[in-house]
């Protein structure tokens, strides 16, 4: 496979990642494909504001609700900048990222940063973890 086809697959898959989050006009965020592509031992840290480590479940199922009870709505997180390195079957990827949305009836926005690491398994490439600081 060549590197840009790979490339494009990552760029796919950074793609998917985000919009799972996305529950503008009305729509249902669907963070259940976290599920799907991740591996079922993937491992999530936060570094800032507060470190925090998470299973996939751990990170999923706080989010699942926060973006179905009507708390935060209008969401969406989109990279704004990325870098990607890879190399065999596995890949890096660190990049900026904004988000917009309403969060107990007041506009919420942030910026940070988020690393992701990538393998491609034998059903294709997956996210084995992923990393991010908040700015705002």
């Amino acid at each position: 496979m060549s590197h840009s086809t790979v490339k494009a697959e990552l760029d796919r898959l950074t793609a998917e990642f985000f919009a799972a989050f996305d529950n503008r006009d009305g729509r249902r965020a669907d963070v259940d494909r976290l599920r799907r592509l991740m591996l079922p031992g993937g491992v999530i840290v936060v570094t800032g504001p507060r470190y925090l480590a998470h299973t996939v479940e751990e990170f999923v199922a706080p989010r699942e609700l926060l973006l179905s009870d009507g708390r935060l709505t209008d969401f969406h997180e989109w990279e704004t900048s990325e870098h990607t390195d890879i190399a065999d079957g596995i890949a890096c990827r660190i990049g900026e990222y904004r988000k917009s949305g309403v969060l107990d009836g007041e506009p919420y926005e942030g910026t940070g940063t988020k690393t992701f690491q990538f393998v491609r398994t034998p059903d294709g490439w997956r996210i084995s973890a992923f990393a991010w600081h908040d700015r705002a």
